[in-house]
């Protein structure tokens, strides 16, 4: 999907007026109705079939908290037609109101802002289940998978469902990666979709339980992998283009170990500095050309270049500076381009983002992300890092070495797990000398 983009200077987009709080609004049969039907030809084409376990325990009519693993557009569609006629309200980032308000209000969607502290967020919640008595539905990975498994998940998020006393329910997906992957908003591929709606925990369970049990509850539901259930179910994929973008994710060649030379095209994988090919099998598998295998299972690569980022990390070697452009989100009209800059990044000082004639000059800390928008092809703009606070979101498009977009991911998570791993060791240090 584009977005409008407006060129404007900086200091004329900070003077806009943010868009206004508005209370979730409660959805009608109406709005339901319709979001169902038009949700149909996507899912009927992609042969989707969906099933419900244990949803006999939520009553008609009874709130609950609905979690989402979120893999591409779809999931909507899903949503809309798996709840059906259940009222909710769902969840969404700011800047997915777009050009698009007049229709996600009514239908009971509304807004927040992504990897940052929200506390109106949790007001909106409370909001819709006390008094629109309506369930809500939220995608705590907040951004698409880039390898078909979990994304990093808030460590708060146990907390939250225990605070909320509702119960908890989860619609997992199987597929919708695979249909159109985020690597690179390829083609549509022929895959079918599945989902399941379970009745994970009641009311009554989630207070008799620990925060750690919650939270091993919710991983475990997390634990997806959709190229190993293409595997395990023997689904072909014989689309001829069914690699392009691949090298987006797997940007780091576990052959000669360079990063930034791989690409891809067709069904191959291809290392431009020492030549070494694979090929993305039917099935789902990696397989190379010639020679040795390294990995056979594209989770494992991009898993393996999370290990290789917490190294540089702890070495002390990770950073980059590089030349940007730069966009703002500020209201629903469009994204404005304010000019080039330049984004820089390490584990001590987080991120650096600043406009060539100095006007923006904005920092963020690696102690206030846990994650960050790091997504190839963005609203088929390009590969972008997006960062910001409440007053305003900054999206960087790298001019070169754009595989950092996807390394910048891998960096922040590993930097904020090892900054709570020094805080925990402290704590128990701490813990053990007062003993």
């Amino acid at each position: 999907m584009k977005i409008k983009t407006i060129t404007k200077p900086y200091e004329e987009v900070m003077a806009i007026e943010p868009p206004k709080h508005f209370k979730p609004k409660k959805t009608n049969i109406f709005w339901q109705t319709l979001t169902k039907v038009i949700s149909q030809p996507a899912l009927i084409t992609s042969h989707f079939k969906g099933e419900k376990i244990g949803m006999e325990k939520l009553g008609k009519d009874e709130p609950a908290l609905i979690l989402m693993n979120h893999s591409g557009f779809t999931d909507f569609e899903i949503a809309y037609s798996m709840l059906y006629p259940r009222k909710f309200n769902t969840v969404a980032s700011i800047e997915t109101f777009m050009g698009l308000d007049w229709i996600m209000k009514p239908i009971g969607i509304f807004p927040t802002r992504k990897y940052i502290a929200d506390l109106q967020l949790i007001r909106d919640i409370k909001y819709c289940l006390t008094k629109n008595k309506s369930s809500v539905l939220m995608f705590p990975e907040a951004v698409y998978t880039l390898d078909g498994t979990c994304v990093t998940l808030p460590e708060t998020l146990a907390k939250f469902v225990k605070m909320l006393g509702v119960p908890l329910c989860m619609l997992q997906t199987h597929g919708v990666y695979l249909h159109v992957p985020a690597y690179g908003y390829v083609e549509n591929r022929d895959v079918p979709i599945r989902a399941e709606l379970k009745y994970l925990l009641s009311p009554e369970q989630i207070k008799e339980m620990s925060l750690d049990q919650i939270k091993e509850v919710i991983d475990k539901e997390f634990s997806f992998d959709d190229f190993r259930w293409q595997q395990e179910n023997g689904i072909v994929i014989d689309e001829d283009f069914r690699a392009d973008g691949l090298h987006k994710v797997l940007y780091k060649c576990p052959h000669c170990n360079t990063e930034g030379k791989m690409d891809s095209k067709g069904i191959h994988l291809t290392c431009n500095e020492c030549g070494k090919k694979w090929e993305l099998t039917e099935r789902g598998f990696l397989k190379a050309t010639e020679g040795e295998t390294e990995f056979d299972h594209v989770p494992d690569w991009y898993r393996w270049e999370r290990e290789c980022v917490r190294k540089e990390i702890t070495d002390g070697t990770y950073g980059y500076d590089l030349p940007c452009d730069i966009m703002m989100f500020m209201d629903w009209k469009a994204l404005y381009k304010i000019g080039t800059g330049r984004i820089s990044h390490n584990a001590e000082d987080g991120f650096h983002l600043t406009t060539d004639d100095g006007k923006l000059d904005y920092r963020q800390s690696s102690r206030s992300m846990y994650t960050c928008e790091s997504i190839p092809y963005w609203y088929q703009i390009d590969d972008v890092i997006g960062i910001g606070n409440n007053k305003a979101l900054y999206y960087a498009f790298p001019k070169e070495q754009k595989h950092m977009v996807v390394k910048s991911k891998l960096a922040v998570e590993e930097t904020f797990k090892l900054i709570n791993e020094q805080k925990r060791a402290k704590q128990a240090e701490k813990t053990e000398k007062t003993e």
